[in-house]
């Protein structure tokens, strides 16, 4: 079913013919991927708690009621009571692995469960050891432009945005180099897990990912357990909690959340604030010029186009947004990017300003399921950015890139194509 579903999305005139179905929402024409910023303004506008029929949700896109959403107990994360995700689950079931990998992820789970694995995670994931990787991480950069620094040419995407995630989250869980690849390979395929509606093949790619990921990480646990080393895999079987551990499941689920989640967020965030810059000239000078404002300018990239548009929420009992009423068992979508450009909440939101200090963006999340990862996708973005225009700081391209990412979920231009000098 699903990649029948996955089918239809990319059907244009399909989804043209389908527009008054999708009524004041239709999140999968060219037109709202080339600026999804128009589609929230209008809703944000007109009608920011609404109803999709054809989703089955509620679409909010205020910042008050997306914060009130991400971070009140009434909306949980725990989808199993929602229909299609019931009728997922029993099919997954018959695959332990797969359903392992749908089941016991952080983005899944909620309650006291979440806040068992949570904290175990955040003992051995701390801002020191993201911190530690910092040389390593420059280092990596280097490397990458250094085989393109002789051509004069990038394709920044290609050649830094996705490469350099997948090499973070291996140097941080240990990963041998040589098998760099593997995971990159698998990272395309977990994508689904973000955005199912992009892919393509149903639930297959899922499965050979969640097979592949979990049978190379059994026997590293294995040895980890019997020679522990300095990295987060070995920190992560050490954790404990109240005489708790994580379980073999456990941590294979949170290994590949961690090179899912990672990879989509950090590569596309790098790819968009390169376009950013490429747009902004003034504002791009100005880093140039004082590059103490990266702090800064890493949460403005974040504001601007945020790279994970919207989250959504199960509603665990009757309520009320913005006048509506909100019934048990709802599903409601928090836009996160719209919250990020309301004016309410940032004066001149369509203007991109590195300097803005008053920047409480939300794009990665909020509560208890704030991003795990939010430090180290900002400092692998901090240093990729600062490498880019030290190294390169005549560098230019065109203003738009040849394609978006062709989801409503996950934002980032498909290629960047820069010239250096």
């Amino acid at each position: 079913m699903l990649g029948t579903i996955q089918w239809m999305t990319r059907q244009q005139w399909l989804l043209r013919a389908l527009g008054p179905v999708f009524g004041d929402f239709h999140p999968l024409l060219p037109r709202h991927r080339d600026d999804p910023h128009a589609t929230w303004r209008r809703l944000r506008e007109s009608n920011p708690v609404y109803r999709s029929k054809i989703f089955g949700a509620w679409i909010c896109t205020r910042y008050d009621d997306v914060l009130h959403v991400l971070r009140d107990k009434n909306f949980t994360t725990d989808r199993s009571e929602v229909p299609a995700m019931r009728l997922f689950q029993r099919y997954a079931r018959r695959d332990p692995t797969f359903a392992a990998l749908i089941e016991r992820n952080l983005l899944m789970i909620d309650g006291a469960e979440h806040r068992r694995l949570r904290s175990l995670v955040s003992k051995a994931f701390t801002p020191r050891r993201v911190e530690e990787l910092r040389p390593q991480l420059e280092s990596i950069v280097d490397e990458l432009f250094d085989r393109v620094a002789e051509t004069d040419e990038i394709e920044i995407v290609r050649d830094l945005a996705h490469p350099l995630p997948v090499i973070a989250i291996c140097e941080l869980l240990g990963i041998p180099s040589e098998d760099r690849d593997l995971f990159g390979s698998w990272s395309k395929q977990l994508s689904q897990l973000l955005d199912p509606l992009q892919g393509r093949g149903g639930v297959a790619p899922l499965r050979r990912a969640a097979h592949g990921i979990f049978d190379y990480f059994r026997p590293l646990l294995a040895d980890r357990r019997e020679h522990p080393g300095d990295d987060l895999l070995s920190a992560m079987l050490a954790a404990e909690e109240n005489g708790e551990r994580l379980t073999e499941y456990d941590l294979l689920s949170l290994s590949s959340l961690l090179l899912v989640a990672g990879h989509e967020t950090t590569s596309n965030l790098i790819g968009s604030a390169v376009i950013s810059l490429l747009r902004h000239p003034a504002e791009r000078k100005r880093l140039q010029d004082d590059m103490g404002l990266l702090g800064t300018a890493i949460d403005e990239f974040l504001r601007f186009e945020s790279p994970i548009q919207l989250t959504d929420r199960c509603a665990i009992e009757d309520c009320e947004i913005g006048g509506k009423t909100i019934l048990k068992g709802q599903m409601v979508v928090a836009v996160l990017q719209a919250a990020n450009r309301d004016p309410e909440q940032f004066p001149d939101p369509d203007h991109f300003d590195i300097g803005r200090t008053e920047n409480q963006q939300l794009a990665f999340g909020q509560g208890n399921h704030f991003c795990l990862g939010s430090q180290l996708a900002k400092l692998e973005t901090e240093i990729a950015i600062g490498a880019l225009l030290r190294r390169f700081p005549d560098f230019s391209g065109a203003t738009d890139p040849p394609a978006w990412r062709r989801s409503m979920i996950i934002r980032g231009p498909e290629a960047v194509p820069l010239r250096l000098i």
